[in-house]
């Protein structure tokens, strides 16, 4: 199996190229990959594409190589996710390729378990990513892995939230397992802790083989962005307001 992958959908672009030996995908093994992550946001549109074409370069692999090419699909931010998603479409079209959009609160929640020694079937993961605007995008994942394949069950869909107002989604809790980019950003805002955890290329790898199988590939025509919020910025009333209810909350 061969695989592409890339996110733009935060600050940082991550891309990474994969190929398992014949079968070796289907039995958890990790591939043989190229990849890479530098400065995403509005600089991602312009070296996406050249980004894209040196790492398959590196990998030796062709575009009419791939099975599938992966996307983030959101929700983040809403230029990022335009960005993937074109490029995605732009490559997989020319080369009649499918895509696969991938969940980028998903990919948070591989991305963190990745780096733990082991994770207990059925544990609850909440990814958060910031959603900028003093707002968090929040999902809950269960890991529920499946013949050797990393594989994640969705517990509660993606809602917005703020800082303050995480334990009101349903299921959260002040003692939850959560993951994600939001520490740094809101810190003692946040009634739980997060670790630090991204929706990086890597992680998308790793979960692609599992989807793919289950049929979550797409014709490139269909695939669009999943933004989950309808308003990309705040007017200068909001974001005055915002400043001053940010600055309450640091008083004693």
């Amino acid at each position: 199996m061969h695989l592409l992958a890339m996110d733009t959908s935060t600050s940082e672009m991550s891309v990474a190229a994969g190929r398992w030996p014949a079968g070796a995908a289907a039995q958890g093994a990790a591939p043989q990959q190229r990849d890479y992550t530098g400065a995403g946001a509005a600089q991602s549109s312009a070296t996406l594409i050249p980004t894209v074409q040196r790492l398959l370069d590196e990998a030796g692999l062709g575009l009419a190589q791939l099975d599938a090419i992966v996307f983030g699909a959101g929700p983040g931010s809403f230029t990022g996710l335009r960005t993937a998603c074109a490029v995605a479409q732009g490559l997989a079209l020319g080369a009649e390729r499918q895509v696969l959009p991938m969940d980028t609160l998903l990919a948070v929640a591989e991305d963190w378990r990745s780096r733990q020694p082991a994770l207990e079937r059925g544990t609850l993961v909440w990814a958060l990513l910031d959603a900028r605007m003093d707002e968090i995008y929040v999902a809950g994942w269960r890991w529920q892995p499946r013949g050797g394949m990393p594989a994640w069950e969705l517990a509660q869909p993606a809602v917005l939230a703020r800082p303050e107002d995480l334990l009101q989604v349903p299921g959260l809790t002040p003692d939850a397992v959560c993951a994600g980019n939001v520490q740094p950003v809101y810190g003692e805002r946040l009634p739980v802790t997060v670790a630090a955890a991204m929706p990086s290329a890597s992680a998308m790898l790793r979960l692609a083989p599992a989807l793919l199988q289950d049929g979550a590939a797409i014709d490139p025509a269909l695939a669009l962005p999943r933004y989950v919020r309808d308003k990309v910025a705040q007017t200068t009333e909001e974001r005055e307001q915002a400043k001053l209810q940010a600055a309450q909350a640091r008083q004693p």
